[in-house]
């Protein structure tokens, strides 16, 4: 599954529900849903905030299921992120001054089984995860 949108705050909703439903055949737990929306939504909010500084721009979903396993990849053509292990970092904010929290890569890294950051300074980020769901009914 592939999807683009405009880099607005209110198109993060969107993409929770987007993969939630791409996930329902996979016949997830409740839990496993919610795990999956929090870290879109915190990969989404990335891209908006960090990669594009609120500016305009295209956010790109990719999802992918196989064999009771989840993977998406949130990719933006933003600024880029100068030292991947540091913006990884708990509490640690690229906007100077202003409300983040510094917390969206340790929720990712919470509610997912693994998480991978590729970055280009100038070129852009992309955040892969993959959930590994606890059953699958078919595929």
């Amino acid at each position: 599954m592939k999807l683009e949108f405009e880099s607005h705050s209110y198109n993060e909703g969107f993409a929770r529900v987007v993969v939630a439903a791409f996930m329902a055949r996979m016949d997830p737990t409740v839990e496993e849903v919610d795990d999956v929306k929090t870290a879109v939504s915190e990969a989404v909010t990335n891209a908006i905030i960090h990669g594009y500084q609120s500016k305009e721009g295209i956010v790109m979903i990719q999802a992918k299921r196989k064999e009771g396993v989840m993977e998406v990849s949130i990719h933006d053509d933003g600024i880029g992120i100068e030292n991947i292990k540091q913006a990884m970092e708990p509490l640690y904010s690229g906007v100077k001054g202003g409300e983040r929290s510094g917390m969206g890569f340790s929720f990712m890294e919470a509610f997912m089984d693994e998480v991978n950051v590729e970055s280009e300074v100038g070129k852009g980020t992309t955040v892969t995860m993959v959930k590994r769901l606890g059953h699958t009914m078919y595929e």
